[in-house]
């Protein structure tokens, strides 16, 4: 065992009895953590003009502080932007992080100095607690790679701006600088394609024990290694015992990710956002032992006042918002952000619900401008993302990537939804598959099955996709590599559409 890895199982101590101190008194630090925001940013140009200065708990909170998403917010950020200091939060953000949005094309996310920790800090704190539970430090004496968008940053009036990943990049702890790969040369290169053989170039040799970034990449990246090399990952990289997987929910790539790695290994899910750092796994794989234990510990100390909106009221002239003592367990929630960054209100897009509150675990379930619902369905992440789990279980198939859209017009038959999927081993019976996903969704989601049983809609249909057909599909967007996704859901056929160029 070396230095690093003895030097974090001491880490390791602290960090647990301190995340166990704050979550066993989860209500308190939340109730802590709103007057903490309230009072650093009672003086800034928002908290003037939505009264901070008057409000002395929750209920005056959400009577002066409306929700808000990119573009209620805009206007305050141009003015940072411009130059201007004390705007969402005292004095100027360090950093703007750059993320794409669906209606407010590039968004510029504030980083501040107070709220840069909760990035930093968050990320270590994930690995330092999976270490004190499970036993495994070993990996801190190897190679760690980082798959991410590039270190590189502009400059926004002086305020330094990039993705997020790149920000973190840049504030890697000294200890782990040796550790860590791919080189900032390497990470810098702007072709994905490019840049992962890169990235293989110095990797392949090396004693690489952890591996981190989101499952579709991290796939295409052990695709490459097992061409490469001929031989499965676990025989490329022997020491390989943890990887580190947030984004996109993994288990639609378990199956395929473990058959490349060769064997089972440790893995470890993160909830991070260019708005902030919400949530990671708490309780290894290994040792889940109920449903609860396998959602992801709400970080209620790092900076955050949590907001939740019950998901069918999102839409309401004024929904209610209740703060964590009055969530439910097992509801779909919209999570609302306040924090350190300034950002108030903040509707940040994604879905969850929670599976324990002892301590408070969630896990996330979509998006709330990700579903379909083209005939009323109201068809989640969740429930697409479980039934295609369900039938690779059932069949025996593999899957690399997929998405659905609805087919309104149909001809001369009832619409669908169609399931355009790229699989890596296909199943033995396409009808019987796509019967096993349609029977889970129509289990899971009462309105859909409504309108099967109804006549309104048929079965879903699947469209299986060339080799490789996502990849072409995203580069040709100028999306391959980095951060970027493939969209789960949509309610249009701009995106199906143009996957007819690639399908088998």
């Amino acid at each position: 065992m070396g230095l690093k890895s003895l030097v974090a199982r001491q880490l390791a101590k602290f960090t647990e009895r301190s995340i166990s101190k704050w979550s066993k008194n989860a209500q308190g630090t939340q109730k802590k953590m709103l007057l903490y925001l309230l009072k650093n940013a009672g003086s800034t140009a928002f908290g003037t003009d939505h009264a901070f200065s008057s409000i002395s708990n929750y209920e005056d909170f959400k009577k002066h502080v409306p929700l808000s998403d990119y573009e209620q917010l805009k206007p305050y950020i141009q003015r940072i932007k411009e130059g201007e200091a004390d705007i969402l939060w005292k004095g100027k953000p360090l950093y703007f992080a750059k993320s794409s949005g669906t209606t407010s094309g590039v968004k510029y996310i504030p980083i501040t100095r107070e709220s840069l920790p909760n990035h930093i800090n968050s990320a270590r704190d994930a690995l330092l607690l999976y270490t004190h539970r499970s036993g495994n430090s070993k990996f801190f004496d190897g190679k760690l790679i980082f798959l991410s968008g590039s270190p590189e940053m502009e400059s926004t009036n002086g305020i330094a701006t990039g993705r997020l990943s790149g920000i973190v990049h840049n504030h890697v702890p000294s200890y782990l600088k040796k550790n860590q790969m791919p080189s900032y040369a390497t990470n810098c290169i702007k072709d994905w394609e490019d840049k992962l053989e890169a990235i293989m170039d110095e990797s392949i040799d090396k004693n690489l024990t952890l591996v981190s970034g989101i499952p579709p990449w991290v796939q295409m990246y052990f695709e490459h290694l097992i061409d490469r090399a001929g031989k499965p990952i676990i025989d490329i990289f022997p020491s390989l015992s943890l990887l580190v997987h947030g984004g996109v929910n993994f288990d639609p790539y378990r199956a395929q990710i473990k058959h490349m790695v060769g064997k089972t290994v440790d893995t470890l899910e993160t909830y991070p956002a260019s708005e902030g750092f919400i949530a990671f796994q708490d309780i290894p794989d290994r040792l889940q032992e109920s449903e609860s234990d396998r959602g992801l510990l709400l970080l209620l100390n790092s900076g955050i006042f949590y907001e939740f909106i019950k998901i069918e009221h999102l839409q309401d002239d004024d929904p209610e918002r209740v703060m964590i003592n009055d969530v439910e367990l097992n509801t779909n929630y919209a999570i609302i952000l306040n924090s350190n960054a300034g950002l108030w209100g903040y509707k940040i897009g994604d879905t969850v619900k929670f599976v324990s509150k002892n301590p408070y675990r969630i896990v996330v379930t979509g998006r709330t401008e990700h579903f379909i619902s083209a005939f009323g369905e109201h068809v989640i992440a969740k429930e697409v993302e479980e039934a295609i789990v369900y039938a690779l279980e059932k069949t025996k198939a593999e899957v690399i990537e997929f998405t659905v859209a609805p087919e309104i017009n149909a001809k001369h038959e009832l619409p669908y939804h169609e399931w355009f999927i790229e699989f890596a081993v296909l199943p033995h019976d396409m009808i019987l598959f796509a019967k096993d996903v349609d029977d889970k969704l129509r289990e899971q989601n009462i309105y859909y099955n409504d309108l099967v049983e109804g006549k309104v809609l048929q079965a879903l249909k699947i469209t299986p996709m060339q080799e490789h057909g996502f990849r072409r599909y995203m580069e040709s967007k100028g999306k391959l590599g980095g951060q970027n996704k493939v969209t789960r859901l949509a309610n249009d056929r701009s995106m199906a559409d143009e996957l007819q160029s690639w399908k088998r």
